[in-house]
Order: structure tokens, then sequence, then C-alpha cells
């Protein structure tokens, strides 16, 4: 499994923000607007800015630049859920959010005003923070961007006992579709923390003031509320840092930061190591959901047994221990997986880490396969006694849930290297570099993986689960003396890998400088049964220049996509 090295600091701010949350789900109910039972217009949610303290502290730890500015202040929502459907056509078209609007006996939409969601990480410039110091004056300011999704709680004791929105708002900048909400009588939190641009605040007191841009007021006839929090800011020594040090200290290759489930992870460079959502050595906070964060579970990091992306955690489903009886077979028209890649992002040129040859120049890359459903890929391993390899099958389902079929689909292999040591299903996805032209195939970095849904690529498709790590069909990466393991890849949800570990990367050393492509593939051996073949294959095109020791890469937008 990933190391899953983190530093103490990470488990306080994760704590320190649980802590917040409770307040608000206890003490908010005396909220303006909480527990009037109706919105103004049927459907139409009631929107209140309110804070959970008076007071917050927040630690400056010595050595790091500044502070992150969580306040907790939440957006109360009464009356009416508050829910977005934010999707785009292609990569070629604009991201559309619409307002769902439900009254009970009917559900409406409306369209945000064109160019205000530009990706789907929520909705930006959202909160308006002011500080001053203790004689008034202004000393920092700051916007950020509302996830709905972000850690919320209920404010009063008859709302919902649990939320079916998604946790956290996509980051992964080819996510084509997302669903972002809060409950009524539910509050979320607005805070924004981003790692790339800590305040710089010396200890001290001071004052923060906390309001809602006015275009999103007049938009969801939000009140002009400005809740006002003393802020302590304090000097704490002590090694390490909320885990932003690390992926902070080197030059960032990553696509978009902020709150992610999953990837637009942001990944950085320092001391010599790659930092990621898969297969890293720690991750970097951006790739931790703040929601998640907020939630108490930044102590559960890494990609181990159990373990999703880092962040997430993943009951298992305990498989079963002996091989499928009966006659393996797909049955007519039953419901199959629509595995589909991603365009590689995260680009960047490295020197040789963690096992790959030093002096050597690599081609280093992220990449996606997701499921567009509408079923779960289900593929469990047995192993017979002895065997290094497990014979791998693919299990279906039909719309109740209940297993009608199944069929071998190649095999798992345990993956002893450090940073992986779990099982990995061999017929996933492969990943090749390109010509010009298309045509010859220069580099090849074919991987075995451990299935996990690390990213929400498209939570509007038919079936798509908003809550894949506590499903029943979960996944499971064993241990070296599983006899059997189960692997599962959820309709909605992507498996994301970072290609900076040994043997993933291209070595292009011996590569003149000119045009490629990374190929992404799913299902290259076409093993596993699938609704469609024809839409397996992704294709990102870059520049390789400079020379040996010195190698650049250039990297077009794609389509609307401009992620390096």
């Amino acid at each position: 499994m990933t190391s899953q090295h983190h530093t103490t600091r990470l488990k306080r701010g994760a704590l320190a923000a649980g802590a917040a949350l409770t307040v608000v789900v206890t003490g908010a109910g005396a909220a303006p607007g909480a527990g009037d039972g109706k919105a103004s217009t049927p459907g139409k949610p009631k929107l209140t800015l309110i804070a959970a303290s008076n007071a917050v502290t927040l630690d400056r730890w010595e050595g790091e630049p500044g502070v992150y500015l969580d306040l907790g202040t939440y957006l109360s929502v009464d009356g009416a859920p508050l829910e977005f459907r934010v999707t785009r056509k292609s990569y070629k078209d604009p991201v559309v959010a619409r307002q769902v609007l439900r009254d009970g006996t009917s559900t409406t939409t409306r369209t945000l005003p064109a160019g205000l969601v530009k990706d789907f990480t929520g909705l930006p410039g959202f909160l308006e923070v002011s500080v001053t110091d203790a004689a008034g004056t202004e000393v920092a300011k700051s916007k950020g961007t509302f996830c709905p999704n972000n850690a919320s709680g209920r404010i009063r004791p008859d709302a919902p006992a649990t939320s079916h929105y998604p946790e956290s708002c996509p980051a992964n900048p080819f996510t084509l579709g997302s669903v972002w909400g809060v409950e009524k009588g539910w509050a979320s939190n607005t805070s924004t923390v981003d790692y790339d641009e800590p305040v710089d605040l010396p200890a001290g007191e001071y004052t923060a003031e906390v309001r809602v841009a006015k275009k999103y007021r007049d938009l969801f006839s939000i009140p002009d509320d400005r809740p006002t929090i003393k802020l302590t800011v304090r000097e704490t020594g002590g090694g390490g840092g909320q885990g932003a040090a690390a992926g902070k200290s080197g030059a960032h290759h990553g696509a978009g930061h902020g709150t992610g489930h999953g990837a637009g992870h942001g990944t950085g460079h320092a001391a010599g190591h790659h930092y990621g959502p898969r297969g890293a050595d720690a991750p970097t906070p951006p790739a931790l959901s703040h929601a998640l964060a907020d939630r108490g579970r930044a102590h559960h990091l890494g990609d181990g047994p159990g373990h999703t992306d880092g962040s997430r955690i993943a009951p298992a489903l305990k498989p079963n221990a002996k091989r499928p009886t009966g006659r393996a077979g797909v049955p007519a028209n039953v419901p199959k997986p629509d595995l589909r890649s991603l365009p590689a992002w995260d680009i960047a040129i490295t020197d040789g880490e963690d096992g790959d040859v030093p002096g050597k120049d690599y081609l280093a890359f992220s990449a996606n396969v997701w499921n567009a459903g509408p079923a779960p890929l289900v593929v469990d391993g047995f192993r017979s006694p002895g065997k290094d390899l497990m014979d791998a099958y693919q299990y279906f389902y039909d719309a109740n849930g209940k297993q009608v079929g199944y069929t071998p689909t190649g095999t798992m292999e345990w993956d002893p290297r450090i940073g992986h040591e779990h099982w990995h299903f061999t017929d996933f996805a492969s990943y090749r570099l390109l010509s010009a032209d298309q045509t010859k195939e220069v580099r090849s970095g074919k991987e075995a993986f451990c299935l996990a849904n690390t990213d929400a690529i498209d939570y509007t498709v038919k079936n798509a689960n908003w809550h894949p790590y506590n499903t029943d069909l979960s996944t499971a990466c064993g241990q070296q003396n599983s006899i059997s393991v189960r692997e599962v890849l959820d309709v909605g949800s992507g498996d994301t890998y970072t290609q900076y570990r040994p043997g993933q990367s291209f070595d292009i050393t011996d590569l003149p400088n000119g045009t490629y492509y990374i190929q992404v593939i799913a299902n290259p051996e076409k093993r596993l049964k699938e609704t469609n073949l024809d839409n397996n294959v992704a294709l990102r095109k870059v520049v390789l220049g400079g020379k040996p020791g010195a190698r650049t890469v250039t990297v077009p937008p794609h389509e609307l996509i401009n992620a390096k």
C-alpha cells in the first residue's frame, strides 16, 4: 500500500474543522431563517450565511508563509434543497450550471448566467472575506469558491438525517458532469482552503468580516448578512506542516488545485519525490477534499486495503473465498459498464525518482479511466494455493443487484513495489507514446491496476453512484496472503493514476524533439465486457523540446481544456 506518511498537523487541522462542524449542527438552530419550514416560493430554497462561532483561532506554523482562512462560516438552506446539475456536452463546449427546484410535486430547472460557472469546483467568487487588524486597517481580503458539497450538517432536528448529495466537488480538468447539493435543513461550509495562496497574517488579533458576493445575493435572494468573527493567529513551532509544504515546496505540475473528489488533484514535486493521488509517497493537500478533511477523515491516507484516493474510506465487501460455480456466461441484455479513457494531464518532465534511473529523462503524466455505466465494473480474483497469479472474473448484476452471470477476464498479480504492495488487475488500461502521425508506438507504459473510485467524472449519467466509497460493491486491493480480492469501478467514477512511479512514466532520454501523443487505452485486450468498445482510447498531444538533462514539454490545450 502507498506510504501513509502524514504530519500531526494535518490531523489537528482536520479535527478542528470537524469540531467546527459540530458547533453548527448543535448550535445553529436559532440561525436566521432556520426552522421556518417554508420558503417564500415553493421549491426555492431560503439561503442564509451564518457563522458557527464568534471566535476562531488559526495556527501559523513555523517556517510556513501564512495561514488558511477556514473561518467556520456556513450557508444554511431551508424550505427546499439547494441543488445544481453542472454539465458540458463535450470538451468543445463550455460548462453549463442549472439549479434544480423541487417543490414536492414537480421539478423545474433554471440555468445560471452563462460564464458564471467555469468548471466543476463550485461557485467562484462566492464568499468575500475582509480581515482587519486591531486598529481597523484592512490587512487581507479574499474571494473564495463555494462548493455546496463541502462539509455540512443539520441545523435543526427535523431535517433529513443524512445527505444524499455527493461529498466534495470534482477538480479533475476532464470532468463531464457533477451534482452539487445541500439538503433542506442543512448548512454547508463556505470556506475554501487554497493551499497555494496562504494569507500572510502575523501572530495577533484580527476581525474577519464575511459576506456573500452581490451577484450571488441577487441571483439566489440571499440577505446581505455579514458575520464578523474574532480571529486569533498564533505562532506554532514544530516540524512538518499541514502536508501543504510538501506539495508547495517545489514546482507544481498539477492542473487545478482546490476542492476535489479526486484529481485535478494538483500534484507537486518536492525533495525529489512526486506527490499525487495514486501510487505516491504522500498526498498533496489539494488532492484531499476539503469536505472530507472537515469530516475528520484526513487521518486515513493512502492507497492500501480499503482505501480509495487517499481521502475517502472504502469499506470493502468481503469477496468470495471460492471460485465461481456453474457455467460462465453473460446473459443477454444484462447491464454492463462502459469504460472510457480521459486525455492525460498533469504532464511533466522528471529526471528519475522512486526507482527510476537517475540521469535519464522521463515524461510523467496522470491518466484516468472511468465508467459511464449503466452498471458497475466488478472484478473478483481467485488464487489457487501456492500460485502467484489470481484468475480474474467479471461479474454481472440485474437491475435489482442480483448476480446473474460471470465470465473469465484475465489475471491479477501481486505488486511488491514500495508504494503499491497490493493485487493489481492486469487488463484494465495501458499507456503508449505515439509518433506525430499516430502510426508508430515509440514507448509503452503498460501497467496493472488496483481499481478505485478516485474521481467523480460524471454523476449525471444513468445509475451514477454518488457515494461510491460506501457501496456494497467497493474497492479491496488485498494483502499478499489474500486468496481472493474484489475490485470495483462504480458508475460515474474514474480511477486516476499518476504515472511517476517506476515503469509507469515514459523514458524519453533518446527520443528526438518533436510532437508526440500520449495514448490512454481502457480495456486494451477487450477481455472486459462493455456496452461500447468504441470509446476506449484518448489522446493528448505533447511537444518535446530541450536537450538531454534539460528536456522540456509543451502541452497544447485539448479543445477548451487548457490543463497541462
